[in-house]
């Protein structure tokens, strides 16, 4: 008679169960519980020591800001160069390993790479070196939302002013139709429109002169508009399959068809402006404003993870045949507007034709576990 009486409470109350379970919310997003650094794939096979220099970059800025950051960095410059073994022991007893979670709970994501890319120009207009590359306009407004309207704390638009009202600033349509209506912003002419239009998607790069020197620019500002990817654009009008996208068959695809290039091109909205940056400084600026290292800086979308923080990787490299892993210690120091989402990377490659390859092909799966101060540190006060 018990038997039968807890059977009955049990199927009374499966529904209740079931329904409960059913009205669970996923799981959020971000960030997720601590795991052990056993857990992350391939930390014991590390170089950390090759990633040291990051770290220092990212402490110029970081130390400034954030006392746990200051704590870590003034320990960080005790070891100005030191071996796997002491950059290791750094590491796990400074910080903690959190898996990454996208959307239900899902913790493989999206990882390309980005490259810094040789262009030919010159710094007046020619038959030759005819497509300019623009520094930020003037009348380029920013109107910070949060100032109005709490509720949108960090939200900006951009766009110009006309008369008494504020519109939207030119798309890239609009700056390449002949109405040239940043005549006079031009930093210098290059001899490729399909070269430019991927400077700008990287947001860095150097163009070589005639009489061989070099401009490096930067990202200085955008538009405003939002990206559109043309791979995207090209798989919808069936020019190519997504899984063969990559910047070399994009590019060959344009010079293939040169009566539809531009149409494609101005499908992407989104325009960069730029600056010139330093040479002494090397790499390119990452939004960190830290000069990025090649394959040790990567761009993320902040609103899942903070800008510095250390990240391991753990992907493949592009390329026919068994997949090569790919895993090491990077660091969270650029943004992309193409980079959104939790579980989504961009991996800097450097300049020259390996990195060319290998961030034109990368669109790799791949999971990222972010490296939080160790909870110790986040009880510690500023000095």
């Amino acid at each position: 008679m018990r038997y039968r009486s807890t059977f009955r409470l049990v199927a009374l109350f499966i529904p209740v169960l079931l329904t409960a379970c059913a009205s669970l919310p996923p799981e959020r997003a971000g960030v997720g519980p601590r795991v052990p650094w056993s857990a992350l794939p391939g930390w014991e096979a590390e170089r950390p020591a090759e990633a040291w220099p990051a770290l220092l970059r990212g402490c110029t800025r970081l130390a400034a800001s954030d006392p746990v950051w200051k704590k870590i960095c003034g320990d960080a410059a005790l070891f100005p160069d030191p071996d796997d073994d002491t950059a290791r022991a750094f590491m796990e007893t400074r910080f903690t390993p959190h898996e990454v979670r996208g959307d239900n709970g899902d913790s493989e994501g999206l990882i390309t790479g980005y490259y810094e890319p040789l262009l030919y120009g010159n710094l007046t207009r020619t038959d030759r070196f005819r497509y300019p590359v623009y520094r930020r306009p003037k009348d380029l407004l920013i109107v910070d939302l949060g100032s109005l309207y709490p509720e949108l704390q960090g939200k900006r638009v951009r766009g110009r002013l006309v008369g008494e009202r504020v519109l939207p600033y030119f798309s890239r349509a609009e700056i390449n139709d002949g109405a040239k209506p940043l005549e006079g912003m031009e930093i210098a002419w290059v001899d490729d429109p399909v070269a430019l239009f991927f400077l700008q998607i990287q947001g860095s790069g150097r163009i070589r002169l005639p009489d061989g020197k070099t401009l490096f620019v930067g990202y200085a500002d955008q538009n405003g508009h939002p990206y559109v990817a043309i791979g995207r654009r090209l798989v919808e009008m069936g020019a190519l399959k997504l899984e063969d996208v990559s910047l070399q068959t994009i590019r060959a695809w344009l010079a293939a068809n040169p009566d539809k290039a531009n149409a494609v091109l101005n499908s992407n909205p989104s325009y960069v402006f730029f600056t010139l940056r330093d040479p002494e400084r090397g790499a390119p600026m990452g939004s960190l404003h830290v000069p990025l290292t090649p394959e040790r800086s990567i761009a993320v979308d902040p609103a899942y993870i903070k800008l510095g923080t250390p990240v391991w990787l753990d992907t493949t490299l592009p390329g026919a045949g068994e997949p090569q892993t790919y895993r090491r210690l990077v660091f969270a120091q650029d943004t992309g507007g193409a980079i959104k989402g939790p579980v989504r990377a961009d991996l800097f490659w450097g300049h020259g034709a390996r990195a060319e390859r290998l961030a034109g092909q990368m669109k790799q799966p791949g999971r990222l576990y972010v490296l939080l101060p160790a909870p110790r540190l986040n009880s510690l006060t500023p000095d």
